[in-house]
């Protein structure tokens, strides 16, 4: 009983491993898909890099304002990193559709 015990509480272990890491090998991922970013709201740490991955049937783009970043037109499967550098909260969107929007959170490094 108790490898039984042992076997399923590795697992759960091992499970909740997998939620922790962020994915690209230490990048967050940001999906593109059915007209909206996922998750639509990040937060990261200043240093960590941000793949926006386009899975959507058009191009799109993931950028700011004023002083942020721009991805340019990311084609549908590719995608587009981003290392951030300063701290703050930036509102991006995709310039060929307005609707779409999402916010980047960057904390300063632990």
């Amino acid at each position: 009983m108790n490898r039984v015990r042992n076997a399923v509480l590795h697992g759960f272990a091992m499970a909740s491993c997998a939620f922790a890491v962020p994915a690209f090998a230490g990048a967050y991922v940001v999906t593109i898909e059915q007209m909206r970013f996922d998750p639509p709201t990040l937060t990261v740490h200043r240093g960590d890099e941000v793949v926006w991955v386009n899975k959507d049937l058009v191009a799109h783009t993931a950028s700011t304002d004023a002083k942020g970043f721009d991805s340019r037109s990311i084609a549908p499967d590719a995608a587009w990193r981003y290392r951030v550098s300063t701290p703050g909260r930036y509102t991006y969107r995709c310039i060929f559709h307005p609707t779409m929007h999402g916010t980047l959170i960057v904390e300063p490094a632990p």
